[in-house]
């Protein structure tokens, strides 16, 4: 069955589609959005033809090389995060942190501090720690 074939099925229709290709009744409260994209999925990886396992490995390598792709707070970044319609600018300068006219030792610190709760500041600013 195509994607545009499981999005044009009646939400009955739908369910037994889904009984039919994984054995076992939808459950009772996915959404019929959700629905339909992992039965969209399912028939997109029965037509590559490719094995769970080869898929599985291929995600896990995509995965690993988008943590070892994201840019590092080094000497001289600039980090700019938009937090509740606020551009919030982090320069890194002799290994502090320069955030709203004050050096910080912690990432981490500005993002609570900018946040009111407690998060990691190099996954708040989207770099490696």
């Amino acid at each position: 069955m195509t994607p545009e074939q499981i999005r044009d099925l009646a939400t009955v229709d739908l369910k037994a589609h889904w009984l039919e290709s994984f054995g076992a009744p939808s459950p009772k409260k996915m959404r019929r959005t959700t629905l339909e994209r992992i039965l969209v999925c399912e028939a997109q990886w029965r037509q590559s033809g490719e094995g769970r396992v080869a898929i599985r490995q291929q995600l896990e390598r995509v995965a690993a090389s988008a943590d070892k792709n994201a840019p590092s707070a080094s000497e001289g970044t600039r980090l700019i995060r938009e937090w509740h319609g606020t551009e919030h600018v982090v320069d890194v300068i002799d290994g502090m942190y320069h955030w709203n006219g004050r050096a910080w030792t912690s990432l981490s610190a500005i993002a609570r501090e900018i946040t009111g709760a407690k998060w990691s500041g190099p996954r708040f600013f989207g770099v490696k720690a």
